[in-house]
């Protein structure tokens, strides 16, 4: 599978993301996250909406199952692509937010281990003792059993991810970025080419796009590398 780049749109307001956006002419697949989704609401998807873009509503809930449930219900109405929870929110969590999407068609995505978390964070902070790969397997088949879609998940895990829970279950790898950019805050990076060939289903990119003083080009060449054009 073979999907366009998500676009994130690191923002913080509706007229920053609407300048961006003007450097392009055709419809794109875009991530609105915490900040510009609580500092410009369900408005900014709508107009989103109608300009014909995908939108990838990366929320990260976790809360106990009812709330996730019925903010779902909420979500369900903004006419989404895809949306996402922390698989650490347990089964029960999960269920009820795909409980709570029922009938809409928006994909249901869980976030496994953030891509700024290396193993010894997650073992020291949370007490994890296993190995990263291994919890995001874990979460990963979690995440399969409760009837979700995919996972959030570094490219490094996207193969063993693919195997464990069938090719046809998403792996949404962040982190993307041409090999000559700054990995910023995210340790588990990797190169539109390297997420390609280690099974990832979607890649997102930011500032490599956003912050490029050419966003079109920027974005040709990611989606080129991606689509195996280049």
């Amino acid at each position: 599978m073979t999907t366009k780049p998500i676009i994130a749109l690191d923002f913080p307001s509706k007229l920053d993301v609407e300048e961006f956006l003007s450097e392009f002419a055709e419809p794109l697949f875009l991530k609105v996250g915490m900040e510009l989704f609580y500092q410009e609401g369900p408005e900014l998807v709508h107009a989103l909406n109608r300009y014909g873009h995908d939108i990838f509503l990366d929320l990260k809930l976790h809360d106990i199952p009812n709330t996730v449930e019925s903010a779902m219900r909420r979500i369900a109405e903004l006419g989404v692509d895809m949306v996402n929870v922390h698989a650490a929110g347990g089964l029960a969590m999960m269920e009820a937010a795909k409980r709570g999407l029922a009938g809409s068609g928006t994909k249901l995505i869980a976030v496994t281990q953030l891509t700024s978390t290396s193993e010894e964070q997650m073992q020291q902070e949370q007490l994890i003792s296993v190995s990263l790969k291994e919890s995001v397997l874990h979460y990963a088949k979690l995440a399969k059993q409760a009837g979700l879609d995919g996972v959030v998940c570094s490219v490094h895990e996207a193969e063993a991810i693919g195997n464990a829970c069938g090719e046809d279950f998403l792996r949404v790898t962040p982190g993307i970025r041409p090999a000559s950019s700054e990995s910023h805050d995210q340790k588990r990076i990797a190169t539109p080419y390297d997420a390609k060939m280690q099974g990832s289903t979607h890649i997102v990119v930011g500032r490599a796009i956003t912050r490029s003083e050419n966003p079109q080009k920027s974005y040709d060449y990611i989606n080129g590398e991606w689509s195996g054009h280049s």
